[in-house]
């Protein structure tokens, strides 16, 4: 027979011999299995009494061992009087006797960190992600793995930073929200006290992810925002609790995830800001020229072409764009900060006015000035702004662009087409031929959008995001209360 405790860490067995002695055998954590013991067992088999000594001596040895990072079990047994054993239908609820144990020994295991993990720890660190650690260890080898890891980095680190299980299991939970923040590392915990700390720690509004691979991991890992499960040590009940498998179980593959994640947000954010640049310069040009003209310039065939470069080949060109190292060096994006950023809305405002401003005077005075369509110069703008739109924060646009085949594929593919269109398309597309020094023209007309978007990325915009400047200007409508009275 045998039995598992989470909550006391430790596991006991009952075994029989010769059907006349009884052993109940414990092994677990060795701080908690000593307290237990009230002998201990010598080299040599005798059996002595467990003196405050003599516990002291082994209390030394755990500690001198913990703090080498060594997880520490230990063994012990006790007999058992076979009358005391209940029969095999009253075993179900029957708590084995874990007192006046005899200490067998105790062994230090060494579980060495993986290659890269200290150095992905550093980089979630640097990239704003704070690593926590929750382990059932006691709080010396929580300590000594944590500074081998590089989660802690004061040796004298001391409570909130690093804390006990049952202690903060003992906080209410005003207090747990307050020390929750504070804690690197928490020892002596049980799967529960995970589970409060991820409540905790959503509840002061962080994005919380966890990394679990047990059974009793699964309430926490299906309470967090993004629960990261082991693909070969974790239980079926973890994966299913979990959003992500990690199928090395390798910290490091945390890290790509991050990365990743970073880069698909920032990919939406990149085509976002080249649809709306194209969204508002078409509607612009189109609705200014329709009131005061009368005709639109651009024909459904003209605004299908602009569609189907800011639909299907900008989505092509901007959203696969590779994860980077840039990505790692920003700050976390908090779950109620908004998609359009105020640095999108300043490259977007630049842009498209700048794209209005010259399609509106080509649309009045181009055939006066070159000869123009309306039509070419517009796209080649589009062409040369899905540059400017891979890089909203930095300055280098054409940072890692050669690394990147399908963006310059794409961007071909566009020229092409734009080519093709004006030249050989013309009745289909209402188009007329250009000239190569009217092509020169429109492609140094596109070009000044580089420099005029590197000069306005040095134009500095306010954090607050755009919405909440907008709602502090809005006049706010005074609420009629209700005095005398208290609704519960």
């Amino acid at each position: 027979m045998s039995l598992h405790s989470t909550q006391k860490k430790n596991a006991e067995a009952l075994q029989s011999f010769r059907d006349s002695d009884v052993h109940v055998h414990w092994k677990g954590a060795a701080e908690i299995v000593l307290a237990l013991c009230t002998n201990w067992l010598d080299v040599d088999g005798s059996t002595h009494e467990m003196t405050p000594d003599k516990a002291n001596h082994f209390r030394k040895y755990i500690e001198d061992m913990a703090e080498q990072s060594l997880r520490c079990v230990a063994f012990a047994y006790r007999n058992l009087d076979p009358k005391d054993i209940p029969s095999e239908e009253q075993r179900i609820n029957w708590e084995l006797p874990d007192n006046d144990l005899t200490l067998i020994g105790i062994v230090g295991m060494k579980d060495p960190c993986r290659p890269g993990v200290r150095d992905a720890v550093e980089l979630c660190t640097n990239s704003g992600v704070k690593v926590r650690m929750v382990t059932g260890d006691n709080l010396q080898t929580a300590r000594a793995i944590a500074l081998e890891c590089g989660i802690l980095t004061d040796p004298q680190a001391s409570a909130p930073v690093i804390i006990e299980g049952k202690v903060f299991r003992a906080y209410n939970d005003a207090e747990r929200e307050a020390v929750a923040d504070k804690i690197s590392v928490m020892g002596r915990s049980s799967p529960n006290d995970k589970l409060l700390l991820v409540k905790a720690l959503k509840k002061n509004g962080h994005v919380v992810a966890v990394t679990g691979d047990g059974t009793n991991d699964a309430p926490a890992l299906h309470e967090a925002d993004i629960g990261l499960s082991m693909g070969i040590q974790g239980t079926e009940v973890a994966k299913e609790s979990s959003d992500i498998i990690i199928l090395d179980d390798n910290f490091a593959s945390v890290v790509k995830v991050v990365r990743w994640g970073r880069s698909v947000y920032a990919n939406i954010q990149k085509f976002i800001q080249f649809q709306l640049t194209v969204n508002v310069a078409a509607l612009i040009i189109n609705v200014v020229a329709a009131i005061s003209s009368g005709n639109v310039p651009l024909n459904a065939v003209q605004l299908l072409w602009v569609n189907l470069i800011m639909d299907t080949l900008g989505a092509l060109a901007l959203a696969t764009e590779p994860p980077t190292d840039q990505l790692m060096k920003r700050t976390p994006v908090g779950r109620r900060e908004p998609l359009v950023t105020n640095i999108m809305w300043r490259n977007l405002f630049i842009q498209a006015v700048y794209q209005v401003a010259v399609l509106l005077t080509l649309n009045f005075r181009g055939r006066d000035l070159l000869h123009l369509t309306q039509d070419t110069l517009e796209h080649s703008s589009k062409v040369f702004n899905e540059f400017n739109a891979r890089k909203p924060e930095e300055l280098n646009i054409f940072e890692g662009v050669s690394r990147n085949h399908l963006f310059l594929a794409v961007v071909s593919v566009t020229v092409v087409l734009q080519v093709i269109i004006i030249e050989f398309l013309g009745k289909f597309t209402s188009t007329v031929r250009l000239s190569w020094q009217l092509w020169l023209v429109s492609l140094a007309i596109a070009f000044i959008s580089w420099p005029l978007a590197l000069v306005g990325k040095f134009i500095p915009v306010p954090q607050t995001p755009l919405k909440n400047l907008i709602l502090k200007c809005w006049p706010k409508k005074k609420k009629q209360g209700t005095h005398g009275v208290s609704v519960l």
